[in-house]
């Protein structure tokens, strides 16, 4: 694998992964509204990605790619087109354009809704949780792609940990930075393949708690 697509490609976590897939000695091509805010580092090409496009236009941008990374959200502003439908483009895009390997960020308990109104943290962003319910769906069960889905609990800009606990439990925090060694690392990881990884912060070394993914 050398080159990946990243969807969303300006944003907090998309910063942070693409620096650490650029550490593993990949190629990114990272797609944003606005290119000019994506991280300049050798090896990292930006381009204008709209997800309003169709998906033939966005499947032409992702060729040549090995895999896709969706970490794009509109914060609420545009949840239908870029968190729900967006992701869908992508997923069908990047089927066109012959990549099986697809990481999506997601949200803690994104795929059942009966949890959310017990942690605040969801609660407050319901309507994000809804697109992605259906992100997630569509990505199991709509599609053959060779997909992971990282589901971290809310994100923080503390100082990464290198440290995290996978599966169910109370709702925490995750920095960004740990979070985007998550995607990063997953990459690679063929136990990974067609699972639906919820982290919280924890005690286990991320390499450590990745390898032990059955």
């Amino acid at each position: 694998m050398k080159k990946v697509f990243v969807v969303g490609g300006s944003g907090r976590v998309a910063t942070a992964l693409i620096k650490d897939l650029i550490d593993a000695g990949l190629e990114v091509v990272a797609g944003a509204r606005h290119p000019e805010k994506v991280i300049q580092e050798p090896n990292v090409t930006a381009v204008k990605l709209d997800l309003h496009n169709s998906t033939t236009e966005i499947a032409n941008q992702m060729l040549g790619a090995d895999a896709v990374y969706f970490v794009a959200g509109s914060r609420g502003r545009d949840l239908l087109q870029t968190d729900a439908m967006g992701a869908v483009k992508t997923m069908q895009a990047a089927k066109q354009a012959n990549i099986k390997r697809y990481i999506m960020l997601s949200s803690m308990y994104a795929l059942q809704p009966e949890k959310w109104h017990e942690y605040p943290a969801l609660a407050e962003i319901t309507d994000y949780n809804i697109a992605k319910f259906f992100a997630d769906h569509y990505l199991i069960h709509g599609t053959d792609l060779d997909y992971t889905i990282v589901q971290p609990a809310t994100l923080t800009e503390e100082p990464a940990t290198g440290k995290v606990t996978f599966g169910e439990g109370n709702d925490t925090t995750n920095s960004i930075d740990d979070v985007a060694m998550v995607l990063a690392k997953v990459l690679p990881a063929k136990n990974t393949i067609h699972k639906v990884i919820m982290m919280r912060n924890g005690d286990t070394p991320i390499e450590q708690a990745i390898n032990d993914i059955k």
